[in-house]
């Protein structure tokens, strides 16, 4: 099935430390934590940085219904979710990452409810018309526990969104020769990556593919970046715009899922 990038399976208390010393996305701003500026450039360099996740998870889709995030890390989705007017839950691993998520909510005024808990062992008195996760699954020991929690959260008819990282992209091809890393962070403890008959295998029984598509190879100089500098590296720099956004296309590192809850 998946594989983990040859950094072998951990167990769930080793993941919970690794996002909680550095929830994702946190340094996304150099603003105060928790002021209204420092999360309006958080989010702003987040969809500069991935401009396809708007698109795939369709905020306005979801107004008037019940959305559960699975690991909401610190809320850059969930808010969007909310503003378009879904009544949102989000559950996170990291109590970094949740308590950075209701601050945000409370900042912009935002209704929402969340929880500290495991997806593994999901215990919910709620069931959803979608469940989104975004780059989360594949941190799992045991991804496929957490899509069983999904089955079991979501409503007749209801709705998977997915974001797994994709084993036939630029940026595993430059983990597996050693040029790169999967998170910004090192000594991620597992991240598998995916193919499309991964990803059936993980959903068998429990959600019909509707649809997958692949995007994101990130283009920076990764130094200047972290200094909210961007600047492309060479063999990117000099590439034609409609060449690169085939590469994301067919080598993206996200592979977006759409699937729908099988009632068979």
């Amino acid at each position: 099935m998946y594989e983990d990038l040859g950094l072998g399976l951990v167990d769930i208390n080793q993941v919970r430390d690794y996002w909680n010393n550095r929830p994702c996305n946190i340094k996304h701003s150099s603003k105060n934590i928790g002021s209204r500026d420092y999360f309006n450039e958080v989010e702003i360099r987040k969809y500069f940085v991935e401009p396809h996740i708007p698109a795939f998870a369709d905020f306005n889709k979801w107004n008037g219904k019940k959305v559960l995030e699975i690991g909401c890390g610190i809320g850059t989705d969930a808010v969007n979710f909310a503003r378009a007017g879904a009544d949102y839950t989000g559950i996170e691993l990291s109590s970094e990452s949740l308590n950075v998520a209701k601050k945000r909510f409370e900042v912009f005024g935002l209704t929402g409810k969340f929880f500290l808990l495991n997806a593994e062992e999901l215990i919910l008195d709620d069931s959803y018309d979608l469940i989104y996760s975004f780059g989360v699954i594949h941190h799992s020991p045991n991804p496929r526990k957490i899509i069983e929690s999904a089955y079991k959260f979501c409503n007749p008819n209801g709705e998977l969104r997915i974001m797994l990282y994709a084993k036939n992209s630029w940026k595993a091809a430059m983990i597996d020769a050693k040029f790169d890393q999967p998170e910004a962070q090192s000594g991620c403890p597992i991240a598998f990556a995916f193919d499309y008959s991964d990803c059936e295998q993980l959903l068998n029984g429990l959600f019909n593919i509707r649809e997958v598509s692949q995007d994101h190879i990130f283009p920076f100089v990764v130094d200047k970046y972290k200094n909210y500098e961007y600047e492309l590296l060479p063999w990117f720099k000099e590439m034609p715009k409609d060449i690169f956004d085939a590469l994301c296309k067919n080598f993206g590192w996200h592979m977006l899922i759409k699937a729908i809850k099988n009632e068979n």
